[in-house]
């Protein structure tokens, strides 16, 4: 078996498991999810013991990638529900900022006027099941930056809609301005010495 597909999911109380056909529901304090499971898994929910359980029917290799996915999947759906995930993203640069109005985000990373027509801001829409926290809204010198947390029920949508904002302005390399995610290394380089610097 799948070494991560054959792992029980431990379900927390206050986290109710319902499991249709392929189709299986977890619902919790956070929101509630919903899956179609790939069709060659199957997911059981122990009651008594609180435990999801996946199997597979054959031992093909997609059959194998799908048991593990789908374990993976549910894992997260548990986790998400009964206490969330969030990603940290880190905007460096002088004049950078975030700010939260109503259900936009307002992103400020030193575009000109003319970029979307939007002035120097970009206006992102904040997704249903999201929540975006501007922590530091504006980022001070190069070394202290504006700090945004991204967090919801829902995995896939948190890391999607953090590596949405992250895509408006990648970190280059020199002086390290732009946006990346809290804890994520940035290779720095050295800029290039002047032309004729050192010659006689």
């Amino acid at each position: 078996m799948s070494r991560v597909g054959k792992k029980p999911i431990a379900v927390p109380g206050g986290v109710t498991v319902k499991v249709a056909e392929r189709e299986i529901t977890v619902a919790g304090p956070k929101g509630q999810l919903q899956w179609t499971v790939p069709a060659t898994a199957r997911v059981r929910f122990d009651d008594g013991r609180r435990e999801v359980v996946v199997t597979r029917e054959e031992q093909s290799k997609q059959s194998m990638a799908n048991h593990g996915l789908a374990r993976s999947v549910i894992a997260n759906m548990v986790e998400g529900v009964s206490k969330g995930f969030e990603r940290r993203l880190l905007i460096y640069g002088t004049g950078y900022s975030c700010k939260v109005a109503g259900r936009k985000l307002m992103i400020n990373v030193g575009f000109s006027g003319r970029r979307r027509g939007l002035g120097s801001q970009f206006e992102i829409p904040i997704p249903n099941g999201i929540e975006a926290i501007a922590e530091q809204e504006a980022a001070r010198g190069d070394n202290e930056p504006a700090r945004l947390l991204i967090r919801g029920y829902d995995c896939q949508l948190v890391g999607e809609f953090a590596a949405e904002i992250r895509a408006l302005r990648k970190t280059e390399p020199y002086k390290g301005k732009g946006i990346r995610y809290e804890g994520e290394y940035v290779r720095r380089k050295q800029g290039k010495a002047l032309a004729g610097a050192g010659g006689s």
